[in-house]
């Protein structure tokens, strides 16, 4: 008999740890492909809000495929919803074989878009997977430990952009790329673009090896005692459920503040003249910051309300979004680094309250909504650009109240942590755990 305090029984650890190990892989895909919008800036000469379509197509991915990926799990299984996301993860993945043979910045963004499709069927399957093994009061820690391998995968991807991307770019070595002449910058974009290539096609080859290893694995199955509730009933449960309308909304506005307070950390560098592979050293930092903020967030939800923790986490979030800034220089970097902890807790937090007290069918379909707004990662980084090209291709080629315009882009992520304390606070008197 399983203990109502238990956070993961013991029929089902060697599943949790499989599914747990997916975090860490779409965790590896997110952090390597944060350094690409840089890195494609250069080499293709886009503008600011050119590269941004690297987010675009990335996080566009997870909104068109999340409510088929959470529509197929309903008909099937976790299982095989979590085996069809590897198979289009690795197939993306190596899309990049070609992508970089073509030399054409569209190629790539299809091969990221259908990289994502993979992401989103295995978010949409993984997160209510979890969930649902074991008692529900343990939920959300239960999600939280699951999601604390998520920074793994962010620290590995960055570490491998670092190290075998950025360090090998030899459009990074040339003080001014534009002025090269055509020839030398084909030779150089040539280059590159294998170099951008290779950790994806490596990346598609491992997940293939993970996919053969899920095949033959047994997976728990869980249904609803009550039956499977028709599509109608449940869209309209879950559209009346102010619990998780707002939670939809502050997942989406979560994943844009996220994926901007760590696309632009390269931008906001730039702003104060520091290079690329410095910028990726605060990043690294700011990855491991995240995973520590996990764990602490983890234990500190055995003790405290997870509304009360998500609003508190939130206010220190958005007191180092403001000297992020109002802060210029190397002490705004550092209030630009510490927001990743106090993020950490979020995305599963927010994750938990809002399919609190959902049945497994509700919460199959209300997971894809709460991956769809993933897509707050994917508009947000696009609005953020906007405001950093205002005065021109640089990012500090102006000023707004006083500081460069790159600051002031940081002014959406204030935004959107404003209101998920709002939504924490809401949910500190209406969610039990």
């Amino acid at each position: 008999m399983t203990n109502n305090k238990t956070i993961v029984p013991k029929n089902v650890v060697i599943p949790f740890i499989l599914v747990t190990t997916l975090f860490a892989l779409w965790g590896f895909a997110n952090a390597v492909t944060d350094p690409m919008v840089t890195a494609f800036k250069k080499v293709l000469e886009l503008t600011n809000s050119q590269a941004s379509w690297v987010q675009m197509a990335f996080y566009g991915g997870y909104f068109c495929m999340a409510l088929p990926a959470a529509l197929f799990i309903r008909k099937y299984s976790y299982k095989t919803a979590i085996l069809i996301g590897l198979v289009l993860y690795s197939g993306g993945a190596l899309l990049f074989f070609p992508a970089a043979t073509n030399e054409e910045f569209w190629v790539f963004c299809v091969a990221l878009y259908i990289l994502t499709f993979g992401l989103a069927f295995l978010e949409t399957a993984a997160n209510p997977y979890i969930l649902a093994m074991g008692p529900k009061n343990t939920a959300t820690q239960r999600l939280n430990l699951a999601q604390a391998f998520n920074p793994v995968g962010l620290v590995s991807g960055l570490l491998v952009a670092q190290y075998f991307v950025l360090k090998n770019l030899q459009s990074d070595d040339v003080e001014d790329f534009t002025i090269l002449d055509e020839a030398k910058k084909a030779l150089i974009r040539t280059s590159d673009l294998l170099v951008i290539r290779n950790p994806y096609v490596t990346l598609g080859l491992v997940i293939l090896v993970f996919l053969f290893i899920m095949v033959f694995i047994k997976m728990p199955k869980f249904k609803d005692e009550g039956g499977i509730p028709s599509l109608g009933t449940t869209f309209s449960g879950l559209f009346k459920n102010k619990n998780y309308v707002y939670g939809v909304l502050s997942q989406a506005l979560y994943v844009g503040a996220q994926i901007m307070c760590w696309t632009y950390i390269y931008q906001y560098a730039e702003g104060i003249g520091m290079d690329s592979e410095t910028a990726a050293n605060y990043q690294l930092i700011a990855f491991v910051l995240f995973m520590v903020g996990r764990a602490v967030g983890t234990v500190l939800l055995r003790y405290i309300n997870s509304g009360k923790l998500l609003m508190l986490f939130c206010v220190l979030a958005l007191l180092c979004t403001a000297g992020t800034i109002f802060i210029e220089g190397i002490t705004g970097v550092y209030c630009l680094v510490a927001i990743s902890f106090f993020m950490s807790l979020m995305f599963p937090t927010i994750y938990g309250i809002a399919l609190d007290g959902l049945g497994e069918e509700e919460s199959k379909i209300g997971a894809a909504g709460l991956v769809m707004a993933i897509v707050g990662g994917a508009l947000m980084p696009q609005w953020q650009a906007m405001i950093m090209d205002i005065g021109g291709e640089k990012v500090n080629d102006t000023t707004i109240l006083g500081v460069s315009e790159v600051n002031f882009s940081f002014i959406l992520p204030l935004i959107c942590f404003l209101f998920i304390a709002y939504y924490g606070k809401k949910a500190s008197t209406t969610v039990a755990n």
